[in-house]
């Protein structure tokens, strides 16, 4: 009886040594990535905290500690509150357009024709380019086609309507994108629902609302999270555009962070501005998964 328990205990031991060895032998493959995470993004990142306690300019390498000085003077800086609504107003342009239009394009060609294989190469096209060559095409677009042609006034010129100008651009480069996660999502979805719902008399409306869109909404997730995510770091499209201008109507809170860590050489005070917008990217991004995936249902 002995025997036998204490050979069960050994082979217990020696199949645990052995999942052991497996995982430890799976996480390894994971070392290089994370070493590389962890190097790049973490560290630097606590390194920025530190240094949002300090006056640093960014050249010196002496510099002073000056506690929460930094973070008092960003809630009551007003060029930090012009580039929050400015990014903001981006943000909420750049991502409910995108999305809209890139559902239209899905439900139009969802089905694998040549025709709409080509309709979708055509709108996703856009996405493929560089955000600098997108920025400066429809800055020549603005001035010498809508202005020079049509008479309609350009956007990049005016500080009022500067912000919306450059959203657009934005909203043409990635509603292509858009299209694509959508067409993956409305293909993921059996026929069979389709046809319950005709059988049941429902109308295209109907049949939208409580077949289509509930079981797509994971692709909304994706959409809305990646787009916010990226839409609130905008930095390429007004910095290419109209370089922040005029004025200061077009500076977004990643231009105001990289003009002050290089270009006003108040790094302590740029990286308290780092430090809060990425908290802030990070909830907002968080909270947006977090709504859509609650709405999810399962197939």
């Amino acid at each position: 009886m002995n025997n036998n328990k204490g050979s069960a205990q050994t082979g217990v031991q020696r199949k645990r040594v052995s999942i052991f060895r497996r995982k430890l032998a799976d996480f390894s493959f994971l070392v290089p990535a994370l070493a590389l995470f962890i190097m790049i993004i973490i560290i630097p990142f606590f390194e920025g905290v530190r240094l949002s306690f300090t006056n640093w300019n960014g050249i010196r390498p002496t510099y002073s500690y000056v506690g929460f000085q930094n973070y008092i003077r960003l809630f009551t800086d007003k060029t930090f509150s012009n580039a929050t609504v400015n990014t903001v107003v981006f943000t909420v342009i750049a991502t409910i357009f995108p999305n809209i239009l890139g559902l239209i394009l899905a439900l139009l060609l969802q089905r694998s024709t040549r025709f709409n294989n080509f309709c979708r190469t055509i709108a996703f096209m856009p996405y493929c380019l560089s955000l600098v060559l997108v920025s400066f095409t429809w800055r020549y677009i603005y001035s010498d086609v809508f202005y020079g042609i049509f008479g309609v006034s350009n956007p990049l010129s005016s500080s009022t309507w500067v912000m919306v100008g450059i959203s657009f651009i934005c909203v043409w480069a990635t509603t292509g994108y858009c299209m694509v996660i959508y067409i993956a999502g409305l293909q993921g979805i059996p026929a069979d629902y389709y046809e319950v719902a005709q059988i049941e008399g429902a109308s295209p409306w109907q049949t939208f609302k409580h077949v289509t869109l509930p079981l797509i909404v994971p692709s909304i997730t994706t959409n809305f999270t990646l787009l916010i995510g990226w839409n609130m770091k905008v930095f390429d499209y007004p910095m290419a555009a109209t370089g922040g201008g005029p004025g200061r109507s077009a500076e977004t809170v990643a231009m105001l962070i990289y003009n002050n860590l290089f270009k006003y050489y108040k790094a302590g005070y740029g990286q308290a501005m780092a430090v809060v917008f990425t908290v802030a990217v990070f909830i907002i991004s968080g909270l947006t998964a977090w709504f859509f995936r609650s709405k999810e249902v399962e197939m």
